[in-house]
């Protein structure tokens, strides 16, 4: 029988410390230390399941391979006053790489996934899962410990990222339940992570940072059964008493992180040092940014600012989007992302007329 083609994954590093301001961990779990992430090729083929005494008596069953696309690419956030500002860049390092997308999820939240974001079956020609078009209505009642948004008694909003993250692993588990072969990723390499933006009414803007590992167990010489963990809980906004309030920036793949928007700031990096002597709204944000006051930055002047820095810093023909949140009015559009062209052949694992990245449900 012919080989099957296998696929290669890598994971990406979490952020560097000195670029994100005010990290704190909040489960007791990960107490110890954040996840340092480390590339990993993972080559995944999904055996189709047959009786075990079936098997004993019968030659092989044929396999299925699943084949995950990749969102890669650099998130920027940028919490300013009144809203928060969520943008971000593809990195193209394979030719069906999507861009990391910001997803409503109900009005005042979004969020972001890096990784892999779409699992298909090029055998069966069936997408198995899209995780970004799944994550707004992705929602669990079993409820687990998980961190509180605030020191006071958890509300609603606070059950609702909990209720989040739990449906992502439980939508995750759906996909990794057929994962039988051996799975080769070092310790605390998350399998999956998810980057969640918004507004906790009575207590202001947050940016959370999930990341959903992946563990394995041999029933059988060279059977395992595979199962995605509880994600850890990782806060980013807001920062710390006496901590800068700035940029937070996320990456993927590892390997060649570019440099961060705040890091180039602070090295007068010319692209950006020609665009603060354009205009002195421009000066001001790259000043405010730098200072570590990014919440008097205003948000027209903040929308202006990222777009043409991101735009002088991203590779030509690379896809970039920007939505934007505010306590008021909710997410937003500014720039959206453009038409995806559908895999050649593959079926959707949503009905067509769904509800979209372009336009979500309400």
């Amino acid at each position: 029988m012919e080989s099957l083609p296998k696929l290669a994954f890598v994971a990406r590093r979490q952020p560097r410390l000195r670029d994100l301001p005010g990290h704190r961990l909040r489960l007791p779990a990960c107490l110890s230390a954040m996840a340092r992430s480390l590339s990993a090729a993972l080559a995944i083929i999904l055996p189709i399941a047959a009786p075990q005494a079936a098997a004993q008596e019968q030659p092989a069953a044929p396999t299925e391979e699943t084949v995950a696309s990749l969102a890669a690419g650099r998130v920027v956030i940028a919490v300013v006053k009144g809203a928060i500002l969520v943008a971000t860049v593809e990195n193209p390092i394979e030719a069906d790489t999507h861009p990391p997308t910001p997803v409503a999820i109900g009005s005042g939240r979004l969020g972001v996934i890096l990784g892999a974001v779409r699992w298909s079956s090029p055998s069966s020609r069936q997408e198995i899962a899209r995780l970004d078009e799944d994550l707004p209505h992705l929602r669990s009642r079993a409820i687990t410990q998980a961190p509180h948004l605030t020191t006071e008694p958890v509300g609603t909003e606070a059950t609702d990222l909990e209720s989040v993250g739990q449906g992502l692993l439980d939508r995750l588990n759906e996909v990794a339940q057929n994962l039988h072969d051996k799975v080769d990723l070092p310790a605390n390499e998350p399998l999956t992570e998810l980057i969640l933006a918004g507004y906790q009414p009575d207590y202001g803007p947050e940016v959370w940072h999930l990341a959903y590992a992946m563990k394995q167990r041999e029933e059988q010489p060279g059977y395992f059964t595979t199962r995605v963990l509880l994600p850890s809980y990782l806060q980013f906004w807001p920062p710390e008493k006496g901590q800068p309030r700035t940029l937070i920036e996320f990456a993927y793949p590892p390997e060649n992180v570019p440099t961060t928007l705040l890091e180039l700031l602070r090295q007068k990096d010319p692209r950006l040092q020609k665009l603060i002597a354009s205009d002195p709204k421009m000066a001001e944000v790259a000043g405010r940014f730098l200072a570590g006051e990014s919440n008097k930055a205003l948000a027209s002047d903040a929308t202006q600012f990222l777009r043409a820095a991101l735009d002088a810093m991203a590779p030509p023909n690379t896809r970039e989007t920007m939505a934007i949140i505010t306590e008021e009015n909710g997410f937003s559009w500014i720039l959206p992302p453009p038409p995806e062209t559908p895999l050649p052949g593959l079926r959707p694992a949503r009905p067509n007329d769904a509800p979209s990245l372009l336009h979500p449900s309400q």
